[in-house]
């Protein structure tokens, strides 16, 4: 997956990786479906506080995302950035050519070149192979993750080799917003189904990275560190797993 790089979170807790820096708990995704807003990207530099951006060549959007960070005067230093690497692009000449294509896109010298190194939808029989084969364990492993899509065997792997376990997908594609029981918990708290989901990823440990187009939304997603979500209905929100994907089945792969 990942090449990776940059600072602390601005008013956001950060998770520290096995390579000594510091990713940002709450991400702003993007991606190629659903379109891309530079509006709403300024926006969450600037009033938001988002430090963390996630993209990826195949999205098609890097270039689009250097206009809005130069715009947003955030500084690189500052900015977490994650892309991807697609699996045309494997093997070390061809990683590196890809790697540096990726920053010239988005404007940057680094996404570490790669100062952290991660994977995305590995699962454990993935992780158990890549061990075989690499000396260097991912920093980061990036897997979806909602109240339906809860892979905790698969989390507990990443901790106990010091992998740091991302979620993408939190809202599962905006099925979660209307479930009855997420619902409920947003009246209890006085918050949205969106907050709910995000905090709720948040508590479990879960670096998290919703996506939206919309600058409303991203306000909305980012108002999710005061408050705290009572253990007893983590737990409800935890039993709601029913193993059904929004994204895609990387136990496909072999």
């Amino acid at each position: 997956m990942a090449a990776a790089g940059g600072g602390g979170a601005h008013g956001c807790p950060a998770v520290l990786l096995a390579s000594g820096r510091s990713i940002p708990v709450l991400g702003l995704g993007t991606s190629h479906q659903g379109g891309y807003s530079h509006d709403a990207v300024v926006h969450a530099l600037q009033k938001c506080g988002i430090r963390h951006i996630d993209t990826a060549k195949r999205y098609g959007c890097e270039s689009l995302l250097q206009k809005a960070i130069k715009e947003s005067g955030v500084k690189r230093e500052d900015l977490w950035i994650t892309s991807k690497l697609w699996h045309s692009d494997y093997g070390y000449e061809s990683t590196t050519k890809a790697c540096l294509e990726s920053c010239e896109r988005l404007g940057v010298d680094y996404l570490g070149l790669c100062r952290s190194i991660g994977v995305s939808n590995f699962l454990i029989s993935h992780l158990e192979q890549l061990k075989e084969d690499c000396v260097i364990t991912p920093h980061v492993n990036q897997v979806e993750y909602h109240p339906f899509q809860r892979p905790q065997e698969l989390v507990d792997y990443c901790r106990s080799r010091d992998i740091v376990f991302e979620g993408y997908c939190p809202l599962a594609k905006g099925e979660a917003l209307t479930h009855p029981s997420i619902t409920q918990l947003a009246k209890k708290y006085g918050r949205t189904p969106a907050q709910i989901c995000i905090r709720w990823s948040i508590q479990n440990g879960i670096v998290t990275i919703p996506k939206s187009t919309k600058a409303e939304r991203i306000q909305e997603n980012c108002k999710v560190f005061d408050f705290t979500i009572a253990e007893d209905d983590v737990e409800i929100l935890n039993g709601m797993h029913d193993g059904r994907h929004v994204s895609w089945d990387p136990s496909l792969i072999v």
